[in-house]
């Protein structure tokens, strides 16, 4: 009997330690996701609609598709880099921060801290060089898409059409993704994103349609 409880004992602690390791769903903190969720989904979201405005801006003065894969190509390149420079200058400032607050924190506790603590909490700092890849990678591949889009259709109607079509699927995915990741409202990201898509490639056809309709008549 008492070998019995023992084992029974054992057994139990085991199964403590187990559910002490492992983090509940709803404990979970999405919001330590935010850092890479805003390289990533939002990185390509703004890919996305930088490109696709830009090309639709250039389709609202020029028929001829090369200009709208040109002009389309050196938005992907401008945004990344931009995406990349400034995600780099960002995030290096968090980082500095962050080894600053260390150091204070060090400094007060005197040289009786614990190096494992102070380990961990450099292994947690952000990476600069990781945060600019991840952005202009994310810029790249959203601002590919419209660009795939428009290349195989000779009729300027139809791929302005079908510019805004790929598009607007494009940010349904990403605002849904960005949603389940982050754990918030998917119709209310979905209709953020689409909706911000949308008024970004119309403003920026009205404005430049206007500018290049006055600029004619000049």
């Amino acid at each position: 009997m008492a070998a019995q409880n023992h084992v029974q004992l054992t057994v139990l602690k085991e199964h403590d330690n187990q559910n002490q390791n492992e983090v509940p769903e709803e404990e979970f903190d999405y919001s330590q996701r935010a850092q890479w969720l805003r390289a990533g989904i939002l990185g390509a979201n703004d890919g996305l609609v930088t490109t696709a405005s830009l090309m639709m801006g250039v389709g609202a003065v020029q028929k001829d598709v090369n200009a709208m894969i040109l002009i389309g190509f050196a938005a992907l390149f401008a945004g990344a880099c931009s995406m990349a420079i400034g995600e780099f200058v960002s995030v290096y400032s968090q980082l500095d921060i962050e080894l600053a607050q260390i150091k204070r924190e060090n400094t007060i506790r005197g040289q009786n801290h614990e190096e494992q603590g102070e380990e961990d909490k450099k292994e947690g700092l952000p990476n600069p060089f990781l945060a600019a890849i991840a952005s202009a990678v994310a810029f790249s591949l959203g601002g590919i898409i419209p660009i795939l889009a428009a290349g195989f259709i000779s009729n300027h109607k139809v791929r302005m059409a079908v510019v805004v079509a790929a598009v607007s699927v494009a940010l349904f995915v990403f605002g849904g993704v960005g949603a389940v990741l982050g754990r918030t409202p998917a119709v209310r990201s979905c209709a953020r994103v689409l909706i911000g898509g949308w008024m970004a490639m119309a403003i920026t056809f009205g404005l430049t349609k206007l500018i290049g309709s006055a600029g004619m008549e000049m």
